[in-house]
């Protein structure tokens, strides 16, 4: 299989910088006159995905929203990974997985292993165990052309507590795990598979991504504050390989499929300029 680098920097090219969130939390489903339960999330779900797979480079299903629903919830995140796929849409997990030796690499399996019902082409992941905690879920990624997006600068408040704290070495912890994700993809070609998440609302925070090399997952736009003009301003000469998302800004938008499909023209126009 072709490298999750590659396949992402083709699918941006073709359908344009966009991915959209599939959130099926209770505000949304009840905005769509949906009930709070399995019949509401699969009729959610299975309509984004119509709507979408076809047409935007990826979809970003959040895990804990279909897990609350017990096993049957997690039968329509399978059914959605694999529609989202075979539409030809990148599915990026969002599941901020983080642990250590067997359970990681349990989890690297669930998730990044072919044959696996949960196989998805990236998730995303939470550092701060140390980095070295990921080894088993990076491995696993390089092995199966999966790719990784490592929690760098999140845009929640209690953020850069942990983020922005100087380590021993003189540089902040988000900015150590950014450089470690960038030796990762060195020498990658077009793209590396191993990207960071940094939200669209951090503002100006004197942190370098110029030397990823990987792909940049960026939450925040639309509802949450984020604008696509900050893009440029944000990650600078580092913007070809951003991936912005878009969750409620679109997902409010439906339940029509014309609906949602607008919304999404709307937002990848944007970006599309800004970038």
């Amino acid at each position: 299989m072709e490298s999750f680098g590659t396949r992402l920097h083709a699918a941006l090219d073709e359908r344009g910088p966009l991915c959209v969130g599939i959130d099926p939390h209770s505000q949304l489903l009840a905005h769509w006159g949906l009930d709070d339960d399995l019949v509401g999330l699969e009729k959610f779900s299975r309509t984004v995905v119509e709507a979408l797979a076809g047409r935007i480079a990826a979809l970003k299903p959040q895990s804990a929203f279909f897990e609350r629903h017990g096993a049957r919830g997690i039968a329509v995140l399978e059914s959605v990974v694999r529609d989202a796929r075979a539409a030809g849409a990148l599915v990026i997990l969002d599941v901020k997985r983080g642990d250590i030796g067997s359970t990681m690499a349990a989890y690297a399996k669930a998730y990044l292993e072919p044959g696996s019902p949960l196989a998805v082409d990236a998730v995303t992941v939470s550092p701060y165990l140390g980095f070295g905690s990921l080894s088993p879920i990076i491995d696993t990624a390089a092995a199966h052309g999966g790719g990784v997006f490592v929690l760098a600068l999140t845009s929640n408040p209690e953020g850069p507590q942990v983020q922005h704290a100087i380590t021993t070495e003189g540089v902040t912890v988000a900015q150590t795990m950014v450089d470690a994700v960038a030796e990762l993809n060195a020498g990658a070609v077009p793209l590396g598979s191993f990207g960071v998440v940094v939200g669209a609302t951090i503002g100006e925070t004197a942190h370098d991504i110029s030397g990823l090399n990987g792909p940049i997952l960026v939450p925040g736009l639309g509802t949450q504050g984020g604008r696509p003009e900050d893009l440029r301003r944000i990650f600078g000469a580092a913007t070809a390989g951003v991936v912005p998302s878009y969750s409620r800004e679109v997902l409010s938008h439906g339940p029509s499929v014309t609906g949602l499909r607008d919304a999404a023209d709307r937002a990848l126009e944007a970006c599309r300029a800004a970038l």
